[in-house]
């Protein structure tokens, strides 16, 4: 599938400021199954282009001049091949793959989160048809209602509030993923729908041995496929 992507970010300042760094995820990732077309991010200020040690494409923008706002914009087309059963094919990976059993901030698992991974999947995660389960019991779970958590929610609050957004639903998803033992990362990309607007989209990949990375998206409990676009 052919995508064409215009997407527009804009930050206000309460106040203006001299100075401002910013990391840029915006460019969808090189791997086998994307092939970027074109591809350009209109910014402020210089980018100075790299990839990290998860094979993301990123741009560090410097400003170093008063200003209490800033616009970027990209524009492009990527051209997406489909995932059978949602495994990604090979990728420029650059961790082992323990590195994604570590939990962060909002991944963390408490008992909560314990209780209700074991409840949902006894024998733990032992194929993508359990995760497919799992991702049923967190949108069972976990109601889809925007404004009602941001970026800084763990997963443990989104368990307790029962509401939340896709980030939402795949943070609970990795933390009840590492918590039977499973590596498990977050992916953040664009999502086609017959929306008439769109919006950026998070899901989930599960590594199992010599299977590799499946890609979960949690809160429409279904396989990534030629929709997902990944960034990062």
């Amino acid at each position: 599938m052919r995508h064409l992507i215009k997407h527009t970010t804009r930050y206000h300042y309460t106040a203006p400021v001299s100075y401002s760094i910013q990391l840029l995820r915006l460019t969808p990732r090189q791997d086998e199954h994307q092939r970027l077309l074109r591809w350009h991010i209109e910014a402020p200020g210089l980018l100075e282009e790299q990839v990290d040690a998860y094979g993301n494409i990123t741009h560090t923008l410097t400003l170093t001049q008063p200003h209490d706002a800033i616009e970027l914009k990209v524009t492009g087309q990527i051209d997406v091949t489909p995932l059978h059963d949602g495994a990604v094919p090979n990728e420029d990976s650059r961790l082992p793959v323990q590195a994604y059993c570590v939990p962060t901030a909002l991944t963390a698992c408490d008992e909560s989160i314990r209780t209700f991974a074991l409840d949902t999947l006894p024998y733990g995660l032992r194929g993508p048809d359990d995760a497919l389960a799992l991702a049923e019991a967190i949108e069972q779970r976990v109601a889809y209602e925007p404004g009602t958590t941001d970026v800084r929610t763990a997963a443990s609050e989104v368990l307790a509030l029962g509401r939340g957004v896709c980030q939402d639903h795949a943070n609970l998803f990795l933390a009840c993923a590492r918590a039977l033992g499973r590596p498990a990362r977050y992916v953040s990309g664009y999502l086609h729908t017959e929306a008439e607007h769109m919006a950026s989209h998070a899901w989930t990949d599960v590594w199992w041995p010599g299977q590799g990375w499946v890609s979960i998206d949690v809160t429409n409990r279904q396989y990534a496929s030629e929709r997902h676009c990944r960034l990062a």
